[in-house]
């Protein structure tokens, strides 16, 4: 019985000491397996780089570097295609203009494009005095002769009527010419013409329904008769208005001529009857007193349509002032007209009239083209 108390105490010794031994074992253990969070330690800023302006640079010189193994193919390659592009814009010049100088100064052709070219392009046909002559202006001319002949009269200026075409290429050469003449003239002497005198004239022939009865019509007739349109027409009365002032202007004559039978036309006394006997180059004018012997109508084509459209703004018994008349006739030129309205009809007017020519422009014109003759560029 006193044995067991010690055996006790020995297992409860052994018990202790593996107890204390497996403690720190267990613990040492644990530690290698979760070993616990240390605490962060503040950044040193010692490697940290600082920013300055001599590294900004040299960081931008390293960007830009590395761009400019692009940036010279690029530039290189531009000037390239602008070259080329250039080259190619000269060649295309050098092309047009040969093929026109050889169409125009050898050929003589008038197509549209070569047309539409020579409004851009100041190609001269000829020169009067110190002055060149556009040939655009030509070519306006000419091609307004074809189109009425080809369309109108069936000619075939590519075979049989050949040489009917080149008339009208001296015709309208020597028209040109003769404008670029009566414009130095005008220059000269102080003549021009407005474009509101253009539009009356416009108005008159149209109000007249001497191209048509309206507007739709009157364009057609042009086109389909002269390949022309309003501002072409327009155009063409221009030069017109513009000889006849000048024909006015000059033959000083006339223009006496013409003041001294209206001075005397206003006199109450005076019969106009016996001033158009006495003043008017029109010879039944003056065997009849002046009077046209029949009713003049808005659309009488015997009457210049100036007169017409003073006529139709006057009331009986007025005289109107002197009047440039246009030509009615081909072949005929301008006149100076003094006119008397005596009595409105239902179907138009009656008048009297003292005509006085006027000199043909071209007297003018040669008188001028002998201190400075003109030189063509063209030789058909």
């Amino acid at each position: 019985m006193a044995k067991k108390p010690k055996r006790a105490r020995l297992l409860k010794k052994r018990a202790k000491e593996v107890r204390n031994e497996l403690v720190p074992a267990v613990t040492e253990k644990a530690a290698e397996l979760s070993p616990l969070p240390q605490a962060p330690q503040a950044p040193s800023l010692e490697n940290v780089p600082q920013i300055t302006t001599e590294n900004i640079g040299e960081h931008r010189e390293q960007v830009l570097s590395g761009a400019r193994k692009y940036i010279y193919p690029l530039r290189h390659s531009k000037r390239t295609i602008v070259y080329i592009t250039v080259t190619v814009i000269v060649s295309a010049l050098i092309g047009l203009f040969v093929y026109c100088g050889l169409a125009l100064y050898k050929y003589y052709q008038y197509n549209s494009f070569l047309y539409r070219v020579t409004q851009v392009v100041p190609f001269p046909v000829a020169k009067a005095g110190s002055h060149y002559v556009d040939y655009e202006n030509y070519l306006f001319e000419l091609r307004h002769y074809v189109h009425y002949y080809e369309s109108q009269q069936q000619r075939n200026f590519g075979g049989a009527d050949r040489n009917q075409l080149l008339g009208f290429r001296k015709q309208a050469l020597q028209d040109v010419i003769n404008a670029a003449y009566i414009k130095q003239l005008a220059r000269e002497n102080g003549v021009s013409v407005s474009d509101k005198e253009v539009q009356n004239r416009l108005d008159e022939v149209r109000d007249q329904n001497r191209l048509g009865g309206s507007n739709k019509v009157f364009e057609d007739v042009l086109r389909d008769y002269w390949g022309w349109s309003v501002n072409d027409f327009k155009r063409s009365l221009k030069q017109e208005i513009l000889a006849e002032k000048v024909a006015a202007k000059l033959d000083s004559a006339a223009t006496q001529k013409a003041a001294s039978a209206l001075a005397q036309s206003n006199n109450p006394k005076a019969s106009f009857a016996d001033l158009a006997k006495k003043y008017s180059d029109d010879p039944s004018a003056k065997d009849n007193g002046g009077d046209y012997g029949f009713i003049i109508s808005r659309t009488n084509p015997n009457v210049p349509p100036e007169v017409v459209d003073a006529l139709f703004n006057m009331k009986p018994g007025q005289v109107a002032g002197v009047i440039i008349a246009s030509p009615v006739l081909a072949g005929q030129g301008p006149t100076l007209q003094i006119v008397k309205l005596t009595g409105v009809k239902s179907s138009g007017v009656t008048a009297q009239h003292i005509t006085i020519k006027l000199q043909d422009p071209s007297i003018f014109i040669k008188q001028l083209e002998k201190t400075h003759p003109y030189k063509t560029y063209v030789h058909f």
